[in-house]
């Protein structure tokens, strides 16, 4: 996804809010989510996020997702954000955020997803990450161990 920073999406100092960004975050990760189980999915939780770099109005938020890991009825998705400037397409990494999704009936009930395909080793190197993460997430909520 790409946003062109506005000053309807900006604070006094010129950068972009970060509830604006967070929201581009969760909207690219749920395309992610929907595409991968052709259901719907809803948003269980979003790691900490740290702003590193801000984006400046007049620059690109330029937002990539990607699954990164697939349990029986969760999915977990890393999306990156890195500003870039118009006129020299300079980019800068500005965030990362790893968000959970789970895929539900029309009634609001988990339901199954499709497994993971992994293609490259890097892919399978953040599917290892990626359950470690899901260990951590777990431990503090016993109620999700199932999904």
């Amino acid at each position: 996804m790409v946003q062109l920073v506005l000053p309807n999406d900006a604070n006094t100092m010129g950068n972009v809010l970060g509830g604006r960004v967070l929201h581009w975050i969760d909207l690219a990760a749920a395309i992610v989510a929907h595409r991968h189980c052709r259901t719907e999915a809803v948003t269980a939780s979003m790691d900490q996020v740290s702003f590193h770099a801000p984006i400046r109005v007049g620059q690109l938020a330029v937002i990539t997702a990607r699954m990164t890991f697939v349990g029986r009825t969760s999915m977990e998705i890393r999306v990156d954000v890195q500003s870039e400037d118009l006129l020299s397409g300079a980019r800068e990494q500005t965030s990362t955020a790893y968000l959970t999704f789970v895929a539900v009936d029309a009634k609001g009930r988990p339901v199954a997803v499709p497994p993971l395909r992994f293609e490259t080793k890097e892919e399978q190197k953040e599917a290892r990450a990626a359950e470690a993460r899901r260990a951590g997430r777990l431990q503090g909520r016993p109620d999700l161990v199932a999904r």
